[in-house]
């Protein structure tokens, strides 16, 4: 900030050259600087709650930067928030009246952000205030990653609270520099006071004082800023505490962090772990990941959700918890591992993050690209190791993440390995790992979805048919790179005329006994696009098998969209769909000759009533079949419960006539 100037500048005098002509003269933007503190100040940041975190700041990085010249200098940031007031106070390296000048009065100048080259480790709002380095150039170029603020616009979150801010300042670095106090108010005006001898602080550090403004008094009550202190701050390198109106002191930082801590046995470590997720996440873990990787200057743990997830569900299960430096900056971080591991949710303190100029979301760069794929590499060597060396505690995950690890089984053939005899799939011998299915079946078929699986899966089973069910995600993808792991095993697509195939056929005799109920059944359903076969086969509670192939499928769902384009009068669009039209198999009921059912209706001598029977066996292995029902079945299947049901009750339902008018 500066005083109050000009919105417009002074015109220069008019110059001109030899020749008489105007040359340009240079200007400066002027900038309306209540305007600048409002827009930051009320636009930049989410929520008021983020003054605590830039107070702690800066205090946290003043003391970094005294530390970096005297390693021997107290570290402690005292809080107090009586409901009128709250005051930060650091025993950091302080601020001269004239860095007081250069630093707190210049929106965007920061004390801990040098050139263009300077590191963005760690990088995010808040240098400029209580957190100055003095007159110690060199402190700030021995390790600019040290520090948590880079931008210098930090002092604008306490606008959002507070009309007024108070800081009180003396040098650690300058000895015979006098303590500066210095008044910053929202409408972007500033006052400076040097301070009387008397009342000079004994020790260096800065101490900010701010009052609420009107509505925000919620804010400064102790209770409030003791639960948003913990939150930002618990992983703090510095002892930090907060005093109460009553006097009353709460420890604000928990350090060391909880992976840092010994603990006498491994699953006092564990628990331990769990009971901070529990805490700072909100459930107890499935199980736990620890992460340590020095290279990135990342710790923390990795925390496997006690519920499923899906990649569609992961966002309303919440992001990760990032620190940098100790810090919170979010809660709610998304990016940080790849997109299969969304049954994983990580605590993590880093510097190698690089955070927006809000400090509430990290920023998308070649940096956060090598955490994402560091941590998922953890994640899968951890997935590996568990499925080499404890295979038990592999099953519990598998139990109710199964979805994720296929989804990185997919592109990792080595983890596919490794898991195969563990991930469950749908097959026609129940839900069992595909080794398994294996041994029994070295031919798999493969169904294109669940539609189709349910249509063949019992008489798959009882021909001695190896079906796995395709239209689970990831599924079909894996099932395919199955000879890859399994050298001797074939996987093919499923074609009806297979399964067709494995069906006894019927002596010529009773084939010819069924004629009529044959050429009835075929004159019902050709309106359905559909043939009609008569077969033997296993279990008699089936009376028809729906085949229905994806030539078919396709060649029906053309028809519909053109029926559908001609009642709503595009002629364009039908012709187009029309000259799409092929000729190829139709899908085909094939009837059961064991069916007790089916051979009732053979030998039925009504041949109406024989028709409803086939609408009904019809509709029966439509349902079976889980596909989508047009119009014209809901229709038929409609027609065939009431006209059995008028048969039951001994009232024959009378062909659908026009209402007269």
């Amino acid at each position: 900030m500066s005083s109050e100037k000009p919105l417009v500048s002074e015109s220069a005098s008019a110059a001109t050259d030899a020749g008489g002509r105007g040359l340009p003269t240079a200007h400066a933007f002027q900038v309306d600087l209540r305007g600048i503190v409002d827009l930051l100040s009320h636009h930049l940041y989410s929520s008021p709650r983020v003054f605590v975190r830039e107070l702690l700041q800066n205090a946290v990085d003043a003391i970094t930067a005294r530390r970096a010249v005297d390693g021997g200098a107290p570290g402690v940031v005292r809080i107090i928030a009586d409901g009128a007031q709250v005051q930060v106070r650091d025993s950091g390296i302080g601020l001269t009246e004239d860095e007081v000048h250069r630093f707190l009065a210049t929106i965007g100048r920061s004390s801990k952000r040098g050139g263009a080259g300077a590191d963005g480790f760690g990088g995010g709002v808040g240098g400029g205030f209580g957190g100055g380095f003095g007159d110690a150039e060199s402190v700030l170029e021995l390790g600019r990653s040290d520090f948590l603020g880079r931008f210098g616009i930090g002092l604008l979150a306490c606008f959002v609270v507070a009309d007024e801010i108070s800081v009180v300042t003396k040098s650690a670095v300058d000895a015979e520099a006098p303590a500066v106090e210095w008044r910053g108010a929202s409408d972007g005006h500033y006052d400076i006071r040097i301070l009387a001898p008397e009342e000079t602080p004994a020790q260096p550090g800065t101490t900010v004082t701010l009052k609420p403004s009107r509505g925000k008094e919620f804010w400064f009550q102790a209770p409030r800023v003791v639960e948003l202190a913990r939150d930002f701050g618990s992983l703090l390198p510095y002892e930090t505490v907060l005093e109460d109106e009553a006097g009353y002191t709460y420890r604000i930082t928990e350090t060391p962090p909880v992976w840092d801590r010994e603990y006498p046995s491994p699953g006092t470590r564990f628990e331990a772990l769990a009971a901070y997720c529990q805490d700072t996440l909100g459930f107890a873990p499935l199980d736990i990941i620890e992460l340590n990787i020095p290279l990135l200057g990342i710790k923390g743990a990795a925390y496997i959700l006690p519920t499923a997830a899906t990649a569609a569900t992961a966002s309303e299960q919440g992001g990760h918890r990032v620190h940098i430096k100790g810090m919170l900056l979010t809660d709610q971080a998304r990016g940080l591992l790849p997109d299969w591991a969304f049954f994983v949710r990580c605590v993590i303190d880093t510097d190698a993050l690089r955070p927006t100029a809000s400090r509430e979301a990290l920023y998308e760069d070649d940096r956060l690209a090598a955490v994402r794929e560091a941590l998922g590499n953890r994640v899968r060597d951890w997935l590996a190791g568990l499925a080499a060396t404890d295979p038990p505690r592999l099953n519990r995950l598998l139990a109710v993440h199964y979805l994720g690890v296929k989804a990185l089984a997919r592109f990792d053939d080595d983890l596919f390995a490794l898991t195969l005899p563990w991930l469950p799939f749908e097959t026609t011998s129940g839900r069992l790992p595909l080794t398994a299915f294996a041994d029994q079946h070295r031919v798999i078929h493969l169904t294109a979805g669940d539609e189709e699986f349910q249509q063949v899966s019992q008489i798959a089973a009882a021909v001695g048919l190896g079906v796995v069910n395709g239209g689970y995600t990831y599924d079909a993808d894996l099932v395919r790179k199955l000879p890859r792991a399994l050298p001797g095993v074939t996987v093919l697509d499923l074609d009806p005329e297979t399964i067709a195939a494995h069906l006894d056929t019927v002596d010529s005799v009773e084939e010819l006994a069924a004629g009529p109920l044959l050429a009835t059944a075929r004159r019902v359903l050709d309106v359905q696009d559909c043939d009609v076969a008569l077969r033997a086969y296993h279990p008699v509670t089936i009376p028809a098998l729906l085949l229905d192939g994806r030539d078919a499928r396709h060649e029906r769902a053309r028809a519909d969209a053109e029926s559908e384009a001609l009642a709503d009068g595009d002629d364009l669009w039908a012709g187009i769909l029309g000259a799409l039209r092929t000729v190829g198999p139709r899908a085909r009921l094939v009837l059961n000759h064991r069916s007790p059912l089916i051979q009732g209706l053979i030998e039925l001598e009504d041949a109406e009533l024989a028709a409803t029977g086939i609408e009904a066996v019809y509709g029966q292995a439509l349902l079976l079949s889980k596909r989508p029902i047009r119009s014209s079945e809901s229709a038929l299947l409609n027609r065939a419960f009431l006209g059995l049901l008028g048969y039951a009750v001994g009232q024959r339902q009378e062909p659908e006539t026009e209402e007269e008018d």
